[in-house]
């Protein structure tokens, strides 16, 4: 299947980009599957750094209660969600500060010029999110194109993240496009009726993210930076 990004026909009416953030703005998820997967030690549960990407997009509770109903057979309470949540947040602080991802900032930048709003989706909820997204992409996202955990009940696979994000877009999602990385975004776009770009940042093998639903697998975000826009280059899957 070939896609020449120039001639396809949702360009005519694109508007937006709606970004994932980890493993796709930043390179975080390395962080992350280290500090899920050590924090829930001590709490007598396991995931293996793998289940760290498979489950990338969830809220933090959501993460936490697959394991919690695997090995304990229930739902963490509320203080137990917060008590391991913040231990593997306290880890994720420890190490060394993510940089954002190789060519994100360029193809931000291509796609302001082009006079497209860009919309964050992520499942994290950190309060200082926004000052670190302004510190890495200075001037490229606001505050009111942002959707978080703060903001939806359901986290990704379900659509909701991906819906509130058009919502505050004022779109319909045939006008957007979603970069994402993950099994769980590609789903939660596709589901809310999204033309899905996956770039493949992580260990999981492309074939895990065409199964998820995405209509294109790029090898990196520089790759698609590179190329975004040209109107001879035709993406292959």
């Amino acid at each position: 299947m070939n896609f020449e990004l120039n001639n396809f026909e949702l360009t005519r009416r694109l508007k937006a980009v709606l970004f994932d953030m980890d493993g796709v703005l930043f390179d975080s998820m390395p962080n992350h599957a280290y500090a899920w997967s050590h924090a829930m030690t001590d709490f007598g549960l396991k995931m293996e750094p793998e289940e760290v990407y498979m489950n990338e997009g969830r809220t933090g509770k959501g993460t936490i209660n697959i394991l919690s109903n695997h090995y304990w057979g229930r739902d963490a309470t509320d203080e137990e969600v917060e008590q391991i949540y913040e231990a593997k947040s306290a880890l994720f602080n420890s190490l060394p500060e993510t940089q954002p991802m190789p060519g994100a900032m360029d193809l931000l930048e291509k796609i302001r010029a082009q006079g497209l709003m860009r919309v964050i989706v992520t499942g994290s909820a950190t309060h200082a999110l926004l000052d670190r997204v302004n510190a890495a992409f200075p001037d490229i996202f606001s505050p009111e194109l942002m959707v978080t955990a703060f903001d939806v009940r359901h986290g990704k696979p379900n659509p909701e993240p991906y819906l509130m994000g058009l919502k505050k877009a004022g779109i319909q999602a045939s006008e957007a496009i979603v970069v994402e990385n993950a099994p769980l975004g590609i789903q939660a776009a596709r589901a809310a009726g999204i033309f899905t770009i996956a770039v493949n940042t992580g260990p999981l093998p492309d074939s895990v993210l065409r199964e998820a639903g995405a209509n294109l697998v790029m090898p990196s975000m520089q790759y698609l930076a590179d190329h975004w826009g040209e109107p001879s280059f035709t993406f292959n899957i």
